[in-house]
């Protein structure tokens, strides 16, 4: 297995349920890019000071990172893997398993990075709802995964029981 891994996908693909996994099974550091971006009151990170955090937690020789970024980090996590782990979902099965997450964090409270919690309104109503994110962009981001990721190693998992199987190795 590699010792460098990045896993990405769109929303509610699984990116930290599998990156967690694969860390914690090969003994690598896990490194989660949504809490080196956010900070309190959902306040990104700045670009140059994102990119700082990341570097240093990919200086070492192995890692997995869960996330995407591109737009603020380009291939900087990409070209340092070994291995890109592209869980790519489809919005029936993703989109569901959003809502579930979602609800839950709201109904547990649960704190997230940068102490911020999910509420109704942000969710559902605001502009930058992570649902309405997660529909404008996703066939997008395939077409944009496809070309980007085709000079890298990867595994292309489209389903669940494709990630069950390749974690089960």
């Amino acid at each position: 297995m590699a010792s460098r891994i990045a896993v990405v996908g769109g929303s509610g693909s699984g990116k930290s349920t599998v990156a967690r996994l694969l860390a914690e099974r090969h003994d690598l550091a896990y490194v989660e890019l949504d809490a080196l971006h956010w900070g309190p009151n959902w306040t990104p990170c700045p670009d140059d000071e994102l990119r700082a955090r990341v570097e240093a937690a990919i200086a070492g020789e192995a890692w997995v990172v869960d996330g995407n970024y591109t737009g603020k980090l380009g291939e900087l996590v990409l070209e340092r893997a070994e291995l890109v782990v592209w869980l790519d979902l489809p919005l029936r099965v993703t989109l569901p398993r959003l809502w579930s997450r979602t609800r839950r964090r709201m109904r547990e409270q649960t704190v997230l990075w940068g102490g911020n919690r999910e509420n109704w309104r942000d969710v559902l109503f605001s502009r930058n709802s992570l649902f309405l994110y997660t529909l404008r962009v996703h066939l997008t981001k395939r077409r944009h995964y496809e070309e980007r990721l085709a000079r890298y190693e990867i595994v292309r998992l489209r389903s669940r029981r494709q990630i069950e199987h390749w974690l089960g190795r």
